[in-house]
């Protein structure tokens, strides 16, 4: 069994560089954790990996590193509403942060617009 190494300080840093600028002057409160996980979907046994974790509003988001520069990410309002970003894994943590960070604009944008339809 492979251990998978602890979220560096680079990577840490190249996160919380990223949500200052899509929140400025917001203070995101970034998290290491550790999350189990199936690797492969026929796994039948889950690994531990190290992860990053922060909230904003009522949406939680968890960035998890699979591999040496290999990282997962998914946001999610409640349990079963979880979105993941259309790609199954980033071999560059920033460009997993940021394109998170864009889907979940863009959920935010559609259910803006679905409850603007609704009152109308």
């Amino acid at each position: 069994m492979s251990t998978i190494k602890d979220i560096t300080d680079t990577e840490h840093w190249a996160v919380s560089t990223t949500l200052k600028e899509r929140w400025p002057g917001q203070d995101i409160d970034l998290q290491l954790a550790d999350v189990e996980i199936k690797l492969m979907p026929h796994d039948r046994e889950l690994t531990t990996c190290p992860a990053l974790f922060w909230q904003v509003g009522d949406t939680s988001f968890v960035l998890v590193k699979v591999g040496e520069r290999t990282y997962r990410s998914q946001f999610y309002y409640k349990g079963f509403q979880q979105y993941g970003t259309g790609k199954a894994e980033f071999d560059d943590i920033t460009d997993c942060v940021t394109t998170l960070l864009q889907v979940h604009a863009d959920k935010e944008t559609d259910l803006r617009e679905e409850k603007e339809n609704s009152n109308q």
